[in-house]
Formats: structure tokens, sequence, C-alpha cells
């Protein structure tokens, strides 16, 4: 049989594991689908090369699709998100010097995240004063990584715009820009937290799981005109994933999969930083154990790999809320248009999957100010 190439780009990242394990372990090809995967290097790449056709579909942030629909910041080309590739996976790292600072003001390894928001606002504070503010490093300013990093800063009391500067790196990159002293913290996906952490250069202050349990992350990224062209691809590609996004969630498999991205044409880190993140087990600190981290890193279970219109919608509240786009009847609309589970239960019906009957959920924070999705204009107002 005859089978159709897609070509898919990705990030060097834990979560491309749905995405490695479809095209290494044959569930692509027993779709009928010739999978080539191309490694970038920056999530530019990726929106710029998704966007003009040389991806048919790609590994992307899942607020990359709503600000590409809107327009934000490049281009206007409507991309949708017909699936995600899991939940969570993502960590705040602080710098050796700037994690001796916080202890001192309460921070403690495993701490909640107010415990260790509460150190961190006096030490920026302080800094902040001397004129010498601290500078986090996020992956792309239309992420999770800086929307939820921003959540915890405010949520602490710290003006992400004004007591501390924010940057954007690529993520391989983060952990060596820390250990150079370009950076004091930053917020990005598995394995380059625990990079920083096995170079001695950082120490993890919490998953971002903390901020939002069972938060979003990843997506499969792609042109609504590339997917209202390609029906039958696009859905048997989603079943591919899928069917790969359970085969990633046993344990019996995850030394394999890590083996497979340890590789130089995926992830190339460490096969045991990736072993250990697959199982939810992170080194915090340099010369300690490994901690367990519930639900750290999630590929199937808890409808890990539905599309959330929910999820959408709160990227989009913190680009109002932040400045990036003024809010708007009109553009609630695109952004409820960008994640499709309807081509999701479409492409999934001949299997025996396990599907959310809604499209949105109210999602919580760690602070307990819940969002409540059919009400954006109220969560926005109540935001300090």
């Amino acid at each position: 049989m005859t089978r159709q190439k897609t070509i898919v780009g990705f990030m060097p990242l834990l979560d491309c594991a749905c995405l490695v394990a479809a095209a290494e372990r044959g569930f692509a090809s027993e779709e009928g689908l010739d999978l080539v995967l191309i490694r970038e290097t920056s999530w530019a790449n990726i929106r710029d090369r998704t966007i003009i056709g040389h991806f048919d579909a790609a590994h992307m942030l899942g607020p990359m699709t709503v600000a590409s629909t809107l327009g934000i910041g490049h281009v206007a080309v409507p991309v949708i998100a017909p699936f995600a590739l899991g939940l969570g996976g993502n960590a705040i790292t602080v710098s050796i010097p700037l994690w001796g600072e916080m202890k001192e003001q309460g921070a403690r390894p495993g701490a909640d995240a107010r415990a260790q928001g509460a150190a961190l606002r006096l030490v920026a504070e302080r800094q902040h004063a001397q004129g010498k503010p601290l500078t986090f490093g996020m992956v792309y300013p239309f992420s999770c990584h800086n929307y939820e990093l921003r959540y915890w800063l405010a949520a602490a009391g710290i003006d992400p715009d004004h007591d501390v500067r924010l940057v954007v790196l690529p993520p391989p990159f983060l952990a060596d820009a820390m250990r150079a002293g370009q950076i004091d913290g930053f917020c990005v996906g598995e394995p380059w937290n625990s990079a920083a952490v096995h170079a001695g250069a950082g120490v993890v202050v919490m998953p971002t799981t903390a901020v939002w349990e069972l938060s979003p992350e990843k997506v499969l990224g792609c042109r609504t005109e590339w997917a209202e062209r390609n029906p039958e691809i696009l859905a048997a590609l989603l079943r591919a994933l899928y069917r790969a996004s359970q085969w990633c969630e046993q344990p019996e498999n995850h030394a394999d999969l890590a083996g497979l991205l340890a590789e130089p044409r995926y992830v190339s880190a460490p096969a045991e930083l990736l072993h250990r993140a697959l199982g939810n087990r992170l080194v915090l600190a340099p010369g300690t154990a490994p901690v367990a981290l519930n639900d750290f890193y999630v590929p199937a279970r808890h409808a890990a790999t539905f599309p959330w219109v929910s999820h959408a919608l709160w990227f989009y509240s913190q680009m109002a809320r932040w400045g990036q786009v003024e809010f708007s009847s009109r553009h609630e609309a695109a952004v409820r248009s960008t994640y499709r589970p309807d081509l999701y239960r479409a492409a999934l019906a001949p299997l025996d999957a396990d599907i959310p009957s809604g499209d949105s959920r109210i999602e919580r924070f760690f602070d307990e100010r819940p969002f409540d999705p059919t009400d954006l204009r109220g969560y926005l107002a109540s935001l300090p």
C-alpha cells in the first residue's frame, strides 16, 4: 500500500513524544501515512514554516494557534488545533544564586506556588529597588510558558512588565543562558529544566501544574486551509497520534521511548533525564534524589489529547490581560474556531476512545480563581 507522505515540524522537547512514537512505532504507517518529522530550532520557525506551507502540520504551542488566527505579531493565517499533545510537562527553574536568596526568604524544595511566590517577591522587590531587575526567560510571547509564568508572578504580587524582565529564548538554549549568568530563571518544558539541574546551574522551583492543575501544553497545529483540503489525511494523523499517546502512557514503554527521544535527530538529551520525566519524577536540585510529581506529564490520561475550547479561551484572556490584543466579541468567536473538538471526535469515531461530551470546562488555578469560559469579560475584570 502506498502511504501518504505527511510532513510535521517539531521542537526538541519531551512532549514531542507522541509524534516520535507515531513515526517510529508503526502507528502512522498503520493509518496509511509516511510521517516525516523535521526538527526545528525555534517556535518562530515552527510558526513560519507551517503558515507558508513547508509543514503540513506541526508540534505547536497552544496559544500560537490563537495568535496566528488573530494575526497578533505576525500575518493573520487561520490555524487550528484538532488534537492536544498531552498535559503538563513544564516547570519553573531558577539559578543557584537566586535560589539561595529565595531560601533566605522562606522558599524550600517542594513548597507550593504561594510560598515560592512570596519568597520570590521579596527578592524581586530588592533587586528592582537596586536597579537590577531579575531576568526570566520563556520560549515565545504566545505560549503557555509566558502566561503561566506571568500568572504566578502576578498572583505573588510581582508585576511581570515592571518588576522583572521577561526575554524570549528557544527551549534548548535556556539552560546554557542560565549557566552563563544571562538569566535568573525560566519557564520551559522538559527536559530543559532537568538539564539545568544536571549541569549544576539551576533548581526547579515547581512544575507549572502547581499553578494550573492538568494544564494544557502543545497541540498538533495546521492551517485551516490544509485541513479542509486534506480531511482524510488529518483524520488518519489524529488516529495515529491518539494510539501513540496510549502507548506513551504505559510505563513499560518508557525506557524505549526515552531512548528514541534521546537520539540527536529528536530531543538530543540524556535518556536518563527523559525517562524520569516520563515517569513523573524530577530531580529538583543538584545532588538530590528524584521526587514524584503527580501528573507532571500526561500523554493520554485525563482526556489529555482532547482540544478543549476552554484552553483556547483562557489563552485569549491572557493575551487581552497583558495587552497583546484588545478584547472583542469578534475575536472571541475567532478564538473559539481554533480548537476543534468536532474534528477530533469525527477522526476517533472508529476507535474505542473515551471522548468528553462537552467542548469546554471550568479551569482551576492555585489561587482559587476559577476560569469560566462562558464569562470572559467577568473573568478579566476579576484579575489583579
